[in-house]
């Protein structure tokens, strides 16, 4: 039996999902349907790339419609008006200084459903954010990262909607 595990979101995270949802139940769907009735339309299954390709698109629709759906069933989401600024937690927006490349990043920290390292979105379950949870401005973490270890100096916490307390 799969282990119901909490999912952190923040707001924004949890409209974003439920946005997708939305999306692929009313429109992707519809799509995948109008591609299987057309691939059958050509005749023959048995042999119809098409019909086998739509399928297999539609099963992978589904799947992630499952996925979706379990994960705003057992979505915890984070009150971004609770977070204290003094200290590093998820919904926090954190401004660290590189120390080996001397270059300032700015990381939000989110849940792993939401991690996206592209947009500096990383998860309290990754290796940065779990050295950064917790700790303070003027904090000097180390993190165990594939090159080696990385060390981050903590210049600014706040909260994603607004100001620094």
């Amino acid at each position: 039996m799969e282990n119901k595990k909490q999912i952190l979101l923040t707001e924004e995270g949890y409209k974003k999902i439920e946005n997708e949802l939305e999306f692929l139940k009313t429109v992707r769907r519809k799509e995948v349907a109008e591609r299987i009735k057309v691939a059958i339309s050509f005749g023959d299954i048995s042999e119809n790339a098409e019909y086998d390709e739509a399928k297999n698109e539609q099963a992978q629709l589904e799947e992630r419609i499952i996925k979706l759906e379990n994960m705003l069933r057992n979505a915890v989401i984070i009150d971004e008006s609770n977070i204290d600024a003094s200290v590093v937690m998820i919904g926090s927006i954190v401004k660290v200084k590189d120390l080996d490349y001397d270059e300032e990043l700015e990381y939000t920290m989110v849940g792993a459903a939401e991690a996206d390292p592209y947009e500096f979105k990383i998860s309290n379950e990754s290796p940065v954010g779990k050295a950064l949870l917790g700790r303070k401005a003027g904090d000097i973490v180390e993190v165990q990262v594939p090159d080696g270890i990385a060390k981050f100096e903590i210049l600014d916490i706040r909260r994603q909607s607004g100001g620094t307390k």
